[in-house]
């Protein structure tokens, strides 16, 4: 904790702040893109895409989840999903799931979260979709086919958001399914036959 508590007390001193790229930020934000990911610490948004403050707008929590529209009433997700398509006008999403998850692989062990009450309510979200696949993976660490199917699932949640199917109905949002592998850096992208490939840079 000191080298990071260090490092944000230096931050002013690292970050040119005087350039006017930070004083139109005080302005107000204009990113390209929602970008909705796991909370996992070794997927960082702005450093795989190499964004800059104000590109991104973030939606991280355990697995990657969009809960379907109205499923929990009032959430954190259905919010910030309103909020960047309303407001923002954002015009490209991202759901980005990745190699190595403990959200999938729990899921996938069915392991006792009777201590981590919150983590189980949490993922059973996601568990009716993905049952067939977690029926039927490997026991791949990296759990891709879980991890890219559960991407294809909240994808699907993300259609019934009304803000988002009206910007797709009305051309003018993309939606993206992503998949990074945490142990090489690669992204495999989504392509319309279903299938997650890697795409040349």
């Amino acid at each position: 904790m000191k080298a990071l508590l260090d490092r944000a007390r230096a931050f002013t001193q690292r970050v040119e702040f005087e350039h006017d790229e930070y004083r139109k930020l005080a302005e107000g934000q204009y990113p390209e893109a929602l970008f909705i990911t796991c909370s996992d610490s070794r997927v960082i948004p702005a450093l795989i895409t190499g964004a800059r403050p104000g590109e991104i707008f973030e939606l991280r929590n355990a697995g990657n989840i969009v809960p379907s529209y109205g499923q929990y009433g009032a959430g954190g997700e259905a919010a910030t999903i309103e909020y960047a398509l309303e407001v923002l006008g954002v015009q490209d999403v991202v759901v980005c799931g990745h190699s190595h998850c403990g959200a999938m692989g729990a899921l996938k062990s069915g392991d006792d979260l009777a201590a981590l009450p919150g983590v189980g309510a949490w993922l059973e979200v996601a568990r009716p979709e993905l049952a067939p696949t977690l029926a039927g993976a490997s026991d791949d660490p990296a759990l891709s086919e879980v991890a890219q199917r559960n991407v294809v699932n909240q994808l699907a949640a993300l259609r019934s958001h009304p803000s988002v199917r009206q910007r797709l109905d009305a051309g003018g949002l993309r939606l993206h399914g992503w998949y990074y592998e945490v142990d090489t850096g690669r992204v495999y992208e989504l392509d319309e036959d279903g299938r997650f490939r890697v795409h040349a840079g």
